[in-house]
């Protein structure tokens, strides 16, 4: 089962961005440096009571102009609406209802969505006194909350989760999710079609023409998969229609949903920074990750052409070393059991869990092969190691100090588990606990 979708919609400076903050229980920048990857952080995960939800904030939405809103703003909420399992309609309380409030109202009630009606600023006399203002916007119980100070967002979150599955429920979808992702016009769409062998999503040669993401049930070798075409990111700079960026949302989200995400690459443009942002993303989120290299029909080639793009491929995305690479033609169905084989492959090892007693004779001979690092006469010692999860698989090691393991020696050792395992196509996560520690 899908985690539940949260998407916070209000006028500009109402104070979504705060909420947003809040529930989610640390400040999120709008944009983020990490190795690799700038992106936007418009969504996060995030928990209540146990079960857990992605939240969303609309920030991007301009509402000041009545104007555009009846032109674009509609549009925007349909997809919201349409993206979403519950809407966090905020309101500010001081101003009162307002005739965005209204319009935007007009919309909601038509959904079959479930709306809570969040009216923020508690803690100003003036939201007391235009409480009951708000009830003509026709949501039952309003709840006042101050996103700033976290007064009342338990009660909105009460509601909110609601009829929410439990986190067993969530892990416990077996469909395997691949979630194909790319520039604009590098093929995903006639690659998800070739696959399913029927025409599902617009293929053009027009950039962007694929807004939503759009899933496609398939079947292959006795196991069911949900393939997720998406919208190709632009760069940054080039998006600026405020619709598309709610299919940056639906992007990101599906690769937060996923369990495989397959990097289409064009082989005539080869590797660029917005692949490396992409891709980043779904790295960051822990996802197995797929390297296709389409349209490798229109390569002219010789006995060296693969092994420089692989070269290339790694030198540019340095990240995902672990990511095979398949090199396909979405146009005439070249390799693509190849790269179906492969998602199975991937898929299996994302989930593959190893004893404890195999994990601990492999932790020994790595430790026997190249004794731990030491500082200052004290030694790093490793006790034994255990798998705690899986999706992706994630390894606990007991040692005498964390701080004499330097990440070279952890890289270390995540290189032996991959050489007796494999692991393709998935990231390793190793945490170590000191003994003795809870």
């Amino acid at each position: 089962m899908e985690k539940p979708i949260v998407s916070i919609i209000g006028a500009p400076n109402v104070g979504k961005s705060t909420l947003f903050n809040k529930i989610v229980g640390k400040k999120i920048s709008i944009t983020e440096d990490t190795p690799g990857v700038t992106r936007d952080r418009i969504n996060a995960d995030a928990s209540w009571l146990n079960k857990h939800f992605l939240l969303v904030d609309t920030g991007g939405l301009d509402f000041k102009d009545t104007d555009v809103f009846k032109v674009n703003i509609k549009e925007q909420v349909n997809l919201a609406l349409d993206m979403s399992d519950v809407i966090i309609f905020l309101t500010d309380g001081v101003l009162g209802v307002t005739p965005t409030d209204r319009e935007i109202s007009n919309f909601l009630r038509k959904s079959n969505k479930k709306i809570v009606l969040a009216i923020n600023k508690f803690d100003s006399k003036q939201t007391k006194e235009n409480y009951y203002d708000f009830f003509e916007l026709g949501f039952d119980n309003p709840i006042l909350i101050s996103s700033e100070q976290g007064t009342g967002v338990g009660d909105l979150l009460d509601e909110v989760i609601k009829g929410f599955p439990s986190n067993e429920e969530i892990d416990d979808d077996s469909d395997i999710r691949v979630t194909f992702i790319g520039k604009p016009n590098v093929g995903k769409s006639l690659l998800v079609n070739k696959i399913i062998g029927e025409e599902r999503s617009i293929v053009t040669n027009m950039a962007g023409t694929t807004r939503d993401a759009i899933d496609s049930k398939f079947r292959y070798k006795d196991e069911n998969y949900i393939l997720v075409d998406t919208a190709g990111l632009r760069k940054k700079a080039k998006i600026n229609e405020a619709i598309e960026r709610y299919s940056v949302i639906r992007t990101l989200t599906a690769i937060e949903r996923s369990n495989v995400c397959v990097l289409v690459i064009d082989a005539k443009e080869g590797v660029s920074e917005q692949d490396s942002k992409i891709v980043g993303y779904a790295h960051d989120n822990n996802k197995a990750i797929i390297v296709a290299v389409n349209k490798w029909d229109l390569i002219e080639k010789d006995n060296t052409t693969m092994k420089e793009f692989e070269y290339n491929i790694r030198k540019r995305l340095p990240f995902i070393n672990y990511a095979p690479i398949v090199y396909i033609s979405a146009l005439t169905g070249q390799r693509i059991i190849n790269l179906l084989d492969t998602i199975l492959i991937v898929n299996n090892n994302y989930n593959h869990r190893i004893k404890t007693g195999v994990l601990n004779d492999i932790l020994n001979r790595a430790v026997l092969s190249t004794q731990a690092p030491s500082d200052k006469g004290k030694r790093a010692k490793l006790y034994y190691g255990s798998q705690v999860a899986v999706r992706p698989p994630t390894f606990l090691l007991s040692v005498n100090d964390k701080k004499l393991f330097h990440f070279s020696y952890v890289r270390y050792l995540e290189n032996q588990i991959r050489e007796y395992f494999g692991f393709d196509g998935v990231p390793i996560i190793i945490r170590l606990k000191n003994r003795g520690d809870n």
